[in-house]
């Protein structure tokens, strides 16, 4: 009896000793490959955010420059680099400088690292779609991530102005908060791959365990997203708030602080930092697809045909999923407001960062008694005891919302029934009643018209 389900060829599947074998020419191929795909894409995605955007606002969007419009990003692109470069006087130039520079660099560098397909062959080299990778690999992410914020605080700091220094505080505050969540997300899988390594990580999610139904090998879901769901979730959330995304995007909130850490800057700097947020995003969404989706392993039931995982099929498999990761940014961004900053830190260190802890060690116990052969029961006991505590903490944390919705109640409840009067508003407001309304003890303040009688000065003024 055989398996629909077959794993590819164990020589397609990359391993760490896969790499470091390639010509110099393949690397620097690879390299441009990586680097135009980053820069075409980020094209790619301007005009389809603003595509989407307008179809979910009713309007066309760009529908000029080109077909469909598909030229208008370019068009800006070049555009763009070609505006008059302003610099103020009082900032730090080589801080000013650097700070676009090393806002972008980090986010094409963390895209080394990401696993596009298995081993193929090229010009007669058999290579790994992959540019490298590291036994640590997923942290070489994180630092790259954590060292572009260093762009956006230097350019605030440089800037020598108030908002653009708000701005920078604000993403440095963000990103602290929100990669520990993203980086206690990745631990679960860590624990379930058992390796650092992207291509690794994305070889543990082959095949789940077997079954047999109707004569044939099935296997159960073996993505990461279904057997880690809340890792999944939490990290959906902290890479909106990794890239300043909508409704995350504090640090640029053009309605309290102009442009934040952008403020000052213009033409091809200004264009660096709106590179940087794009390949950010699609780094961000590269490594969601790598570490919970499978990576380049074709989604089911294609999957149960080893066809479709070998050669260059799994790189339309792997864009497909980046695709629709990037989509889910273009939704946020069209149907959520803005959150205020207390929400946003709130989210962060109290919700997401102490449900991560939780999952953490929830997804370790289990992990070790399942290797030590325990059972069923354990698992049913430890997670009424979970459920049993979140419904407590819950609770909890619920009351004094609660209690002020009571209490607004029963005042409204006591207004009706006449025992006592209206609350004023809950804002203080000048009352609309006083006596320069009416034009009442204004004559103290009237200009004084040279030449023109008292009687005629009033009626002009009134007039």
């Amino acid at each position: 009896m055989r398996g629909l389900a077959a794993a590819p060829a164990a020589s397609n599947v990359p391993t760490l000793a896969s790499f470091g074998h390639d010509p110099w020419w393949l690397v620097l191929v690879k390299v441009l490959i990586i680097f135009l795909f980053l820069m075409l894409g980020t094209l790619f995605m301007i005009w389809a955010e603003r595509k989407v955007l307008g179809r979910m606002q009713q309007r066309p969007g760009p529908n000029r420059a080109g077909k469909f419009g598909l030229l208008q990003s370019l068009m800006d692109g070049i555009k763009l680099p070609l505006k008059e470069d302003i610099v103020p006087r009082t900032v730090d130039k080589v801080l000013f400088w650097l700070a676009p520079a090393i806002a972008a660099i980090p986010a094409f560098i963390g895209f080394a690292v990401i696993p596009w397909g298995p081993i193929v062959s090229i010009a007669g080299h058999r290579t790994p779609l992959q540019l490298t990778d590291l036994p640590v690999a997923v942290l070489l992410i994180l630092a790259m991530s954590s060292m572009g914020v260093y762009g956006i605080v230097l350019a605030g700091w440089s800037s020598r102005s108030p908002y653009p220094l708000l701005g920078a505080l604000r993403s440095s505050a963000q990103v602290i908060s929100y990669e520990i969540a993203m980086g206690l997300a990745f631990v679960p899988v860590f624990l379930y791959a058992g390796s650092l390594s992207t291509s690794q990580i994305v070889a543990a999610q082959i095949h789940g365990a077997e079954f047999h139904f109707f004569g044939y090998i099935w296997h159960w879901p073996s993505w990461y997203a279904i057997l880690l769901l809340p890792s999944f979730l939490i990290y959906l959330i902290t890479m909106v708030g990794e890239t300043n995304r909508l409704p995350f995007d504090l640090p640029e909130g053009e309605g309290e602080i102009v442009a934040g850490h952008m403020t000052e800057y213009s033409s091809l700097k200004f264009a660096l930092f709106y590179l940087a947020e794009y390949v950010n995003m699609f780094t961000v969404s590269a490594l969601a697809t790598t570490l919970f989706l499978g990576g380049w392993r074709a989604p089911w039931p294609l999957s149960v045909w080893p066809t479709f995982d070998d050669g260059w099929w799994p790189v339309l498999w792997f864009l497909c999923k980046v695709a629709v990761l990037m989509f889910v940014f273009l939704w946020l961004r069209g149907s959520l407001p803005r959150i205020r900053y207390d929400q946003l830190m709130r989210l962060g260190w109290k919700v997401l960062i102490p449900s991560a802890l939780a999952w953490t060690l929830i997804v370790a116990t289990a992990r070790v008694y399942r290797q030590q052969g325990a059972s069923p029961a354990v698992y049913i006991i430890g997670g009424g005891i979970i459920a049993v505590l979140l419904a407590l903490l819950w609770r909890w944390e619920s009351a004094p919302q609660r209690a002020e919705r009571l209490a607004a109640e029963s005042a409204e409840a006591r207004v009706a029934a006449g025992e006592e009067p209206a609350p004023g508003p809950a804002f203080p407001t000048p009352p609309m009643d006083l006596p320069h309304y009416h034009g009442i003890g204004i004559a103290t303040s009237m200009p004084v018209l040279a030449g023109v009688a008292d009687d005629e000065a009033k009626e002009g003024y009134h007039a």
